[in-house]
């Protein structure tokens, strides 16, 4: 039979007593994390509209009932007006050859688009598309929104950058973090109700952020909106979100998809 020493006995407790208090520990660190954790928002289909298979979608916008869409590739890139309903290209403005077309906003009577690597954003005229200027810009430039003073722009890491038109000079910038960590691989943008909202390169999900630190709020999962069943490439992802205020739902498709999707954002469960 095994016997123990009564002189070990106060040891023994004592180190049952110590294992009881960590796990305590981390049962409630554990719960503090979960109460923390941003909310997961999930998703209803509204309407399917088509969407162009040969557009690579990088920015994407809603304009007085038009989408606006900046398309990437070298030889191809281009923003576009596009009715929404039947997918059809209105009016259409090309880049040079050299230029590989990123993300696209709306300033007042404005659009900016960027150029992944070409350290260049080009401004053109709301209504005909006419190239006003550009400005430069360090880095790559990835996705872009305007929070109604100043752009902000994603370089694909986990930092944001608010720029100043029309010079684009750098006023500030926040890295976008989740409960701590860090959130790289941020693309498109658009700026909804005071929050910035980010697709995520290669996850089919939107963080919603705060705007002054770069905390992530809440996320909206799409898990299932276009299965990879119907994607041709691994490159087409989902990227592309525009904001209707008069219903509050979401534009939102993918790089080639051949669907674009209305969604309403549900509550957290």
């Amino acid at each position: 039979m095994l016997t123990m020493d009564r002189r070990h006995y106060p040891a023994a407790r004592g180190a049952v007593q110590s294992t009881v208090l960590l796990v305590l520990c981390l049962l409630a660190a554990a719960d503090t994390v979960a109460e923390n954790a941003p909310a997961v928002h999930g998703y209803r289909v509204v309407n399917v509209y088509p969407h162009d298979t040969e557009a690579f979608t990088q920015g994407l916008l809603l304009d007085r009932g038009m989408l606006l869409e900046s398309i990437g590739g070298y030889g191809r890139s281009a923003i576009r007006r596009v009715e929404l309903h039947s997918g059809r290209v209105v009016s259409e403005r090309r880049l040079h050859p050299r230029y590989f077309g990123e993300g696209l906003t709306r300033a007042g009577d404005l659009l900016v688009q960027l150029t992944w690597r070409e350290e260049r954003a080009f401004l053109y005229d709301r209504e005909t598309f006419e190239l006003r200027g550009s400005a430069e810009y360090p880095g790559e430039g990835w996705g872009l929104a305007f929070d109604g003073e100043r752009l902000v722009m994603s370089d694909g890491s986990a930092w944001l950058r608010f720029l100043e038109l029309p010079e684009l000079g750098e006023v500030r910038r926040i890295e976008v973090r989740d409960r701590g960590t860090p959130v790289p691989r941020l693309n498109e943008l658009e700026y909804i109700e005071g929050k910035i909202y980010a697709n995520v390169w290669f996850e089919d999900r939107i963080a919603v952020i705060s705007p002054r630190d770069g905390e992530v709020e809440a996320w909206i999962d799409l898990a299932g909106l276009l299965p990879l069943a119907f994607r041709r490439e691994r490159e087409e992802v989902l990227n592309g979100i525009a904001y209707d205020p008069r219903t509050g739902h979401l534009l939102v498709t993918g790089k080639g998809w051949p669907r674009l999707f209305e969604v309403e954002v549900l509550p957290a469960p």
